[in-house]
């Protein structure tokens, strides 16, 4: 399978240099115009490739295209969805670099920023590859254009050998991932498909259909003022009843001493005086039991100290963040499976991971599309130590291609060999 590399080098840079951050305080669908611009920019290329039914809609951010299905066969039709916003870094004039038959040596990115294997091991994965890195002080945006790369490459090979079956593809570009609002609004019923994958993040051979469940809480307390002098039996200190509060919390379950599967609560932030006091904090916890339980804790804490300082000086809000799209995938193995069989056509070794964080699939799993997570080749995103690997974009293209055509091959004698972390 011979993928396009300059096709990956051409469309990754060009995407990467477009200013495509998300912005959480804007309301705008996206949240911001240059999304809109690469939207339409892959529009184009969607068309130019050869895809049919290609739409942009307006009221979601979505862009989706259709690669036809070459089988005879009845098969069901899958999907590929990639991100084109960036996370919360500096985003403008990203110029990037390219460093072919890397060495293994440190790369200097600008006077304040070393790329270096001695701080970012992960480096020694990708010595005699093709690496791109920004210039020092912005981002690269290989969350998620190192997945959108990849994902234009095996539409591109797939169009040019239709001799390869699969059945319909659906490929579906969103905004506004980073934020955790683009997938919230997407529109399925423009995407018909069984079952899909995300291209976010991760090593090659890696697979995650279990994230986070997350919530939030938010504690309000109200205490009662009085002259210190003549406050016997009369103030109520309600800096000390939050501080009561998270005194409550258990001491090892916080993202420090947190890993793998382990959740966590995080106090995000506490401030408050006698008068009033305010606790936020976020819940994480990969078994949704554990997770209900979790939360129940934080209930059980507020009704505690209710009780025991009356008139409900305390009061709670919590809201559901996202959920992880593990319990419907266990459900449907074979969408895992599928991604075995043809990590094992292609020699790689596959690893089932944790992500900690996440993704459109916990939204459109929660629309009813089981949506694990694969990887697009990148690496330390989020800030100036970005970087991707040509050939991991290419390996991605090949992943995809393979599971297309080995869906064609296996939808009527499916694995769905329970799943084991």
């Amino acid at each position: 399978m011979k993928i396009d590399y300059n096709y990956i080098t051409d469309r990754f840079i060009k995407y990467c240099e477009m200013d495509t951050r998300s912005y959480p305080d804007n309301d705008a669908v996206p949240t911001s115009p240059g999304q809109v611009e690469l939207l339409m920019e892959l529009k184009a290329e969607l068309s130019r490739l050869g895809l049919k039914e290609v739409s942009y809609s307006a009221k979601d951010a979505y862009l989706v295209g259709k690669i036809p299905a070459t089988t005879k066969k009845k098969v069901s039709a899958i999907g590929f969805v990639a991100h084109v916003d960036t996370a919360d870094y500096n985003s403008k004039n990203i110029k990037v670099k390219v460093h072919p038959n890397y060495a293994g040596n440190d790369l200097v990115l600008d006077s304040n920023h070393i790329l270096s294997p001695k701080e970012f091991p992960s480096l020694k994965e990708v010595i005699g590859h093709t690496i791109f890195t920004a210039s020092g002080d912005t981002l690269l945006g290989a969350d998620d254009k190192a997945g959108i790369a990849g994902l234009l490459a095996m539409a591109k090979y797939l169009l040019q050998h239709p001799e390869i079956e699969h059945g319909d593809l659906w490929l579906a570009f969103g905004p506004d991932e980073e934020i955790g609002k683009g997938a919230k609004r997407f529109d399925v019923s423009r995407f018909p498909v069984e079952f899909a994958y995300t291209l976010d993040n991760g090593n090659v051979g890696d697979i995650a259909y279990e994230t986070f469940n997350a919530a939030e809480a938010k504690i309000e307390i109200t205490g009662t003022v009085v002259h210190p002098g003549e406050a016997y039996g009369l103030m109520v200190n309600a800096g000390l009843i939050a501080n009561e509060f998270v005194a409550a919390l258990p001491h090892d379950f916080v993202p420090e001493k947190s890993k793998d599967y382990d959740g966590f609560y995080l106090l995000t932030s506490f401030k408050g005086n006698v008068d009033h006091a305010e606790v936020n904090l976020i819940i994480r916890s990969f078994d949704t039991p554990d997770f209900l339980a979790r939360k129940q804790f934080i209930q059980d804490q507020v009704d505690k100290l209710n009780a025991k300082y009356g008139n409900q000086r305390l009061s709670l809000t919590m809201k559901d963040q996202y959920k992880s799209p593990g319990d419907l995938i266990k459900q449907h193995p074979y969408v895992v499976n599928l991604v075995h069989h043809a990590y094992a056509k292609l020699n790689i070794k596959p690893k089932h991971i944790p992500f900690r964080g996440g993704t459109d699939g916990d939204f459109i799993s929660e629309k009813g599309i089981p949506t694990p997570n694969l990887f697009n080749g990148g690496a330390n995103f989020h800030g100036p130590y970005e970087y991707a690997s040509l050939e991991n974009m290419a390996k991605l293209a090949e992943v995809l291609v393979e599971i297309s055509y080995l869906h064609s091959e296996l939808d009527d004698k499916r694995d769905n060999t329970p799943l084991r972390r």
